[in-house]
């Protein structure tokens, strides 16, 4: 089977054990990362600028509008136009955002987005939860047992937050829009309660539904002590502004996987793109 090159351009930890993962099985090296991350690791290499790479996986932010990577662990700046010199005419780029600045710089190549596959959305959803419920054990000065917890959505992150809150005793509903979503939350054995019917007896709430739910209408019903927690990616779910006029604390958490578990979350993205380079491989054969 065909031993790809991989090239991890910039990114934050996630990409550096997404590296180290695929080292395991590929000819992998590394561009954007000072040394001080990389020499620790003897299976990860800098990159060859003279050599010409079968893949490149990007960050999970998209470029910069000057068509610049995010870079959070090296120092210098790393342009889409120096790596597209690096890959392969018809390489694939594997990417954790779909964006237009990376279609037109790689017109002739494949791109994947990692983060919209099913089984990193699944894995994904429960580094996700378990950091969300560490910033409510950091915020909050009671205990989560209990506690009125709202969640709103019943999909993967929500029901890996009702499997992480039912073992700390939290009283848990779960807001849907849909028959089918309270028959999800009567599965996990919690209550619901219809999005528009929402009341305000709750102490903390978790949206994770990316569309705009809590404007100043539905916000003025809370009192400042209920703690508003977003995880839904942009534009998310919660007006920022109008909770910060009313004086309620609400904290939008984007990209926790990275933050909180580097290691699991890259390898859960390394783990689905060797996947991918293997049932091509076998497809190849």
């Amino acid at each position: 089977m065909k031993k790809e090159k991989i090239l991890i351009a910039g990114g934050d930890m996630r990409q550096l054990y997404c590296g180290l993962r695929l080292a395991q099985g590929h000819d992998t090296a590394v561009i954007g990362f000072d040394e001080k991350y990389t020499v620790p690791h003897a299976s990860l290499k800098a990159a060859d600028p003279d050599a010409l790479y079968d893949c490149v996986v990007f960050p999970v932010p998209p470029p910069s509008e000057d068509g610049f990577l995010s870079t959070p662990c090296g120092g210098e700046k790393l342009s889409l136009a120096r790596i597209k010199d690096m890959i392969k005419p018809c390489g694939t780029v594997f990417t954790g955002r779909d964006d237009v600045r990376l279609h037109e710089a790689f017109a002739d190549s494949e791109i994947i987005n990692y983060m919209e596959l099913e089984e990193v959305s699944l894995l994904n959803a429960i580094p996700t939860a378990e950091g969300a419920v560490q910033i409510a054990l950091d915020e909050l000065p009671v205990t989560l047992s209990g506690l009125r917890v709202l969640i709103v959505g019943c999909g993967r992150i929500g029901t890996a937050l009702i499997n992480i809150l039912k073992g700390f005793g939290a009283d848990i509903t779960v807001a849907v829009r849909n028959a089918k979503g309270s028959a999800k939350a009567k599965i996990a054995g919690v209550k619901s309660v219809c999005t528009r019917d929402m009341t305000a007896s709750y102490d903390l709430i978790f949206n994770t539904v990316p569309s705009l739910i809590f404007d100043m209408k539905v916000l003025e019903k809370f009192g400042k002590d209920t703690l508003f927690i977003d995880l839904a990616s942009k534009p998310g779910g919660i007006d920022f502004d109008c909770a910060a006029e009313l004086g309620i604390r609400a904290i939008w958490a984007l990209g926790l996987p990275g933050k909180t578990a580097p290691v699991t979350s890259g390898e859960i993205i390394a783990d689905s793109i060797s996947g991918i380079l293997a049932e091509r491989g076998e497809a190849d054969e």
